[in-house]
């Protein structure tokens, strides 16, 4: 059975709209669109390299879709370029509401019924992975259908913006399944895993 994997940048109070430019997601008037790129460093880059070295499928929102689809085709060769190589070969699968013109090559819409759609995912790759597409991100919180969370935590605060949990994270335990790496702009990767159940409860006043 296949994993679905979340990969997100975030602001340490919990902002991931538009981190890499100021056209990527402006909605609600947002003004720090481009926050992660002067931040940007190469421990980040080549942790992003490794977490997709055996990713067999992408899994994105229609708005980070048209940015990706813009940009990577176009990259094989350059600074990016295992990056660009392993987008482009893989298949893409793209949540719309609505019926697209998918020029990226490999590309195709995911079914309206989100849970029939992840469980088919889940047969037919191994390890799916939906970068950015942070409004996408909620229903899949909200509905649990994803094994893994990568979070990129950055040491800014942009106090308003979409945020990772907004509305749509229901309770859950997750697990860290490795010890965090901080890069040298600061940003620190946490990887965990989710787990079944709701988070336990007790009571702190109990104890010797």
């Amino acid at each position: 059975m296949g994993r679905i994997h979340i990969d997100l940048f975030t602001t340490l109070d919990g902002v991931a709209q538009a981190p890499g430019g100021p056209e990527e997601d402006p909605s609600d008037g947002f003004q720090f669109g481009g926050w992660q790129a002067p931040l940007i460093d190469e421990v980040v880059g080549q942790q992003v390299q490794d977490g997709i070295a055996s990713m067999d499928a992408l899994l994105l929102g229609r708005k980070t879709y048209d940015i990706f689809a813009a940009y990577w085709p176009h990259q094989e060769g350059g600074t990016d370029d295992s990056i660009a190589r392993r987008f482009n070969r893989v298949p893409k699968y793209v949540a719309s509401r609505q019926t697209l013109h998918l020029e990226w090559p490999g590309s195709s819409l995911l079914g309206p019924n989100l849970a029939e759609a992840i469980s088919e995912l889940r047969e037919r790759h191994d390890e799916v992975h939906v970068i950015g597409s942070l409004d996408f991100v909620q229903s899949l919180l909200e509905e649990s259908l994803y094994d893994q969370l990568t979070l990129w935590v950055y040491p800014i605060l942009l106090g308003r913006g979409k945020r990772v949990f907004e509305d749509g994270a229901i309770p859950t335990s997750l697990k860290l399944l490795e010890p965090v790496v901080v890069s040298p702009s600061g940003a620190i990767m946490q990887r965990y895993e989710r787990l079944e159940g709701r988070p336990l409860t007790g009571d702190m006043s109990a104890r010797d």
